[in-house]
């Protein structure tokens, strides 16, 4: 697995723009939460505000929401599990088992279908059972959803991790020869191509 540090080292640059493909899958957003930089590893989530803000941004909580530590740290374990899918996927292995049960498991954490109900003022009306205390089960559920259509869907193909060495981020290519995920990582293999070539030049 592509590990991440639980303890991200403070990095100088800021995190890159979204990888290519996060604007279509949430999921994909979520795992590159998570990355590393020349400078260090940095942690997008690493505090229940920042989640908690992520989440609204991302329209996986209402406004106002807050996450608080434990449920922080179930929502890390969730990325974890979706990195160690990703990576396999990417890598051409078979699904550990043991994220797959952890996928599973969020994805059958809250009802998959508005259920029916009854109030003096709406009557029977169908919603979704979504108090405070299961912000992060919906959460997890729907990101957990979307990763499943990723892995299994028509984009899975393209799926690729990131080459510009050290970024631990994934992708969705459009094209087949895209190998990384940001501007900035393409320019740093380029540079470190050049460079290698030049000392290869002087040592011949």
């Amino acid at each position: 697995m592509r590990g991440m540090s639980q303890r991200p080292a403070a990095v100088a640059a800021p995190a890159p723009p979204p990888a290519p493909g996060a604007e279509r899958y949430v999921a994909l957003d979520f795992v590159n939460s998570a990355l590393t930089l020349p400078g260090g590893t940095l942690d997008l989530l690493a505090t229940p505000a920042e989640t908690s803000a992520w989440l609204v941004e991302h329209g996986l909580a209402p406004a106002g929401a807050q996450v608080y530590d434990v449920c922080n740290g179930r929502l890390h374990g969730l990325r974890a599990a979706l990195r160690e899918l990703l990576d396999a996927h990417t890598a051409g292995r078979p699904a550990p088992a043991d994220a797959l049960a952890a996928v599973n498991a969020a994805l059958t954490a809250t009802p998959s279908a508005p259920l029916l109900r009854w109030d003096a003022d709406l009557g029977l009306h169908r919603s979704v059972t979504h108090p405070a205390d299961r912000l992060a089960d919906h959460a997890m559920a729907l990101l957990a959803a979307d990763a499943a259509d990723l892995l299994t869907g028509a984009d899975a193909e393209k799926l690729a991790a990131c080459g510009g060495s050290p970024c631990t981020r994934f992708l969705v290519r459009g094209h087949a020869s895209r190998h990384w995920c940001s501007t900035r990582c393409g320019d740093r293999v380029r540079a470190a191509r050049a460079y290698a070539r030049k000392r290869a030049e002087k040592e011949n």
